[in-house]
């Protein structure tokens, strides 16, 4: 097990930046999947936020940069994509924290953007591109962009990029990159749509990583419930966390229906908030960012799509006003908060009905979330109890339907 960075042979230069970055140790999805991409090889990986998975491609790319410098001027050499503008000014901040120590140019090709100020950085010489894939396929469709240089090419949050349709367009920009020595992709996760949505010919024999947020990192996330016994309750008691318990917080729900009837009755209460949702103009979303970022608003509302890879620093609690739909989801959500060796706290404000969801989230992280009141607004109902499925008799149940449906058959 790789314990410090040094253990990666990395440039000094490299490891001065991790070192004045405040980093002692890797991550497990950096641990694993650095040496494997040193190597040379393909990586497929699955890293939930909140796991140090930029550093785990941006330090190799980095690395094959200082081992193979360039001989001349020219166009870039490692391209990164990912789904949003935000994410892609965030990689590009890390990856130039990271090449502090280095002369190498990192710049960004996002919508959004100015053309002239693109101009301007497709003039220079660039070592590293991080962009969105529409933007960039307009600049390579009118000939602005040199694909032909790329050496390296990493897509970031591959998952979301499917769900926001741009599979078609990163298939191109594949075939445009088709000289390239590496690829590597990083999904919230392996299954289902995470990396068949792409075609088979993007990875030539991958390593295949799949990282948890590790025990330890989640040990720094206090969490807890409380029980709410109607939607009158449940705004009560986020009132109160919000305004009397957490200092920053990010609040989650399913919808956006749901945030606009949230955000309306906080207004009521005159309790300042931000938010951020799906189907959003891009200047509304980063004014919605940045107030929350500087401290302007101290509550951010989002729903999960909106949230995705936005890291935002001291978010003293993750709220879960309504439950996720799936204990996965769960973990990605609490690793909002804790970020950079902070202690953070994850809050649910459960229903009746979202208690069986709170047994799946416990078996899932395999740790016990304790219940916790509020004195003045404890629940006057008795915590539902689910029973558990007779698995004796629903395997009967099971086999009695096979031998009637082969009977029918059969006639």
């Amino acid at each position: 097990m790789i314990r410090n960075f040094a253990e990666l042979e990395l440039d000094p230069n490299l490891l001065l930046a991790i070192e004045e970055m405040g980093y002692d140790r890797p991550t497990q999805i950096q641990a694993e999947a650095i040496p494997q991409a040193l190597a040379g090889r393909d990586v497929l990986a699955s890293a939930p936020t909140g796991t140090g998975k930029t550093a785990a491609f941006v330090l190799p790319a980095l690395q094959f940069l200082q081992d193979f410098p360039r001989r001349k001027p020219g166009p870039a050499r490692v391209l990164i994509l990912t789904p949003t503008r935000e994410l892609a000014m965030q990689v590009a901040d890390q990856a130039r924290a990271l090449a502090k120590h280095t002369k190498l140019n990192i710049f960004t090709i996002t919508g959004g953007v100015q053309y002239q100020e693109h101009a301007d950085i497709l003039a220079k010489t660039q070592d590293i591109v991080v962009a969105t894939p529409g933007r960039l396929m307009e600049y390579i469709e009118s000939e602005r962009f040199d694909c032909r240089a790329i050496e390296s090419l990493i897509l970031d949050e591959a998952d979301r990029m499917l769900d926001m349709g741009f599979g078609p367009t990163v298939d191109r920009l594949s075939s445009e990159c088709r000289w390239r020595k590496q690829t590597m992709l990083f999904s919230a996760t392996l299954e289902g749509k995470g990396v068949e949505g792409f075609t088979a010919d993007l990875l030539k024999d991958p390593a295949q990583i799949e990282a948890e947020p590790s025990r330890r990192e989640r040990k720094k996330i206090a969490q807890w419930y409380h029980r709410a016994d109607n939607m009158e309750h449940k705004l009560e008691l986020l009132k109160k966390i919000i305004t009397e318990q957490a200092e920053r917080s990010i609040v989650f729900l399913k919808t956006r229906e749901r945030l606009g009837e949230l955000r309306a009755e906080l207004e009521r209460a005159q309790i300042p908030c931000a938010w951020i949702q799906g189907e959003m103009p891009q200047d509304r979303r980063n004014n919605a960012i940045s107030r929350f970022r500087d401290g302007t608003v101290n509550v951010l509302l989002a729903t999960d799509v909106a949230a995705r890879g936005i890291d935002l620093p001291d978010v003293s609690h993750v709220i879960n006003y309504d439950m996720p739909r799936g204990a996965d989801v769960y973990l990605h959500r609490i690793g909002r908060t804790a970020r950079a060796g902070k202690k953070g706290n994850a809050v649910s404000i459960v229903e009746a009905h979202d208690q069986p969801m709170i047994k799946r989230v416990e078996r899932y992280i395999g740790e016990e979330i304790k219940e916790r009141f509020i004195k003045e607004l404890r629940p006057k109902h008795r915590k539902p109890v689910f029973k558990k499925k007779n698995k004796k008799k629903e395997d009967k149940k099971k086999v009695a339907a096979k031998s009637k449906k082969k009977v029918a058959k059969k006639k």
